[in-house]
């Protein structure tokens, strides 16, 4: 029998032990399935004392990850301490110019240093592997290298962010605000106590970077996602999009057109009836476009110890049978470097959400702002005053426009017109809406 894969883990949070819990629970059947043992020999994190419920006596202690990544006792370098820059980095580019495979559930690193860690590992002739950085227990990354690799894809979207998802669909089937449900996100431990990188759209825009460098072949580029979060949904945008057919997604969004590869994080309106929809709570999803399989929906647990340490280990398998793949699916030189694509070029549907002063004038006025910009409107939603059989004049009124498809940049102009005419007292409300 070949010799033990020997692995060196740096990160022993939620997930670093979940991963040591299940090598345990599986070595018997990790060694048949890849001829050979998996030991773990030598573990590194920040406090050597700190209780975890698991014996690590039988391992070799190291304060130092980069000394654990160039440790000639280690075959693999498992990578589980977080963030794109400091330790993470520097261990990891130890480990692979030392001529060690390197798994890592490093969604930050990847984004921003990804290709030349790859260049890194095709010239050592190890491996990079990384099915963890995204949707933790949804095997996606393996789905777009390896077993869509004789498929054109044209879009891949979904919901990357278990806290954003958790946060819209409380919002929704129990109509409480943003900030309520927030608050019960961080009292479960879905949501950090600073919420920031996800319900500002950061850790989504970070994990649509891979899945776009996997998809269409490019050069991972984070910055040229464009970027919003979800902190402007409203019940009353919710109750919109309900009545209108529709449901609110954080969602990522890459896509293939004309001018080159498009990659937006939004908020967005998606058909009731389509699968995205469907996905409530933690769950994440994504769904690949492609020409001979057409619509493919992955979903599975987005995150926790249990499903991102399934990802791990199944990179950890992965090399200790002897597979070695590219990355991102073709050798690091060969990348394309696609064009950044504004998104004032996207193409679509709009949700507009409007306050608009009661006055004579005021809908003809939006109307002919639309018109001047050929914006067509498919419908406009005027609702009532609760509860008043005549609405004095000036009062506030809700007005939802649902576009069809346009441009951003005539949206745009369009309701800087509006909102300079004065008819409008808040600043309006956009979402787009992504069609099947």
């Amino acid at each position: 029998m070949p010799e033990p894969l020997r692995i060196g883990l740096a990160g022993l949070g939620t997930v670093g032990l979940s991963v040591l819990k299940l090598l345990d629970r599986q070595s018997q059947a990790l060694r048949g399935r890849t001829g050979r043992s998996i030991e773990v020999v030598a573990v590194c994190a920040r406090d050597r004392h700190r209780p975890r419920g698991y014996d690590l006596s039988k391992l070799r202690w190291v304060d130092d990850p980069v000394d654990l990544a160039g440790a000639p006792d280690i075959d693999l370098f498992v990578e589980l301490i977080g963030g794109g820059e400091g330790p993470a980095r520097q261990a990891v580019e130890r480990a692979l110019g030392s001529g060690k495979s390197v798994v890592t559930a490093n969604k930050a690193l990847l984004a921003h240093h990804g290709l030349s860690l790859a260049r890194l590992a095709e010239e050592q002739k190890v491996a990079l592997a990384f099915e963890a950085s995204v949707a933790g227990g949804i095997p996606v990354v393996k789905v777009l290298r390896e077993g869509l690799a004789g498929n054109q894809i044209e879009r891949v979207y979904g919901i990357l962010n278990g806290t954003c998802n958790f946060i819209l669909s409380r919002m929704e089937t129990e109509q409480l605000p943003f900030e309520v449900c927030l608050a019960e996100a961080q009292r479960l431990g879905y949501a950090e106590a600073d919420p920031s990188f996800d319900i500002d759209g950061f850790d989504t825009a970070h994990k649509l970077a891979i899945l776009t460098s996997l998809a269409f072949g490019t050069a991972i580029d984070a910055a040229a996602v464009h970027v919003e979060g979800i902190q402007s949904i409203t019940l009353a945008d919710l109750a919109a999009a309900a009545e209108l057919g529709y449901r609110i997604k954080l969602l990522g969004v890459a896509q293939r057109t004309a001018s080159g590869i498009e990659q937006r994080v939004h908020p967005t309106m998606v058909a009731r009836s389509s699968a995205i929809a469907q996905i409530m709570g933690v769950t994440n999803a994504v769904t690949i476009d492609a020409d001979a399989v057409h619509e493919l929906t992955l979903a599975g647990p987005g995150a926790g110890g249990s499903a991102t340490a399934s990802a791990v280990v199944a990179d950890i398998a992965d090399i200790a049978r002897g597979i070695r793949t590219a990355p991102f699916g073709k050798p690091a030189a060969s990348l394309d470097s696609s064009d950044r694509i504004p998104l004032q070029r996207h193409e679509g549907g709009y949700y507009i959400r409007l306050a608009v002063q009661d006055r004579p004038g005021a809908m003809a006025a939006i109307a002919t702002r639309m018109a001047e910009r050929q914006i067509s409107l498919e419908s406009i939603v005027q609702k009532p005053q609760t509860g008043a059989r005549v609405r004095p004049v000036g009062v506030e009124v809700p007005v939802v426009l649902i576009t069809h498809a346009t441009t951003e940049a005539l949206i745009r102009a369009a309701l800087d017109a509006v909102v300079s005419d004065g008819y409008t007292s808040e600043k309006p409300q956009v979402i787009r809406i992504e069609r099947e």
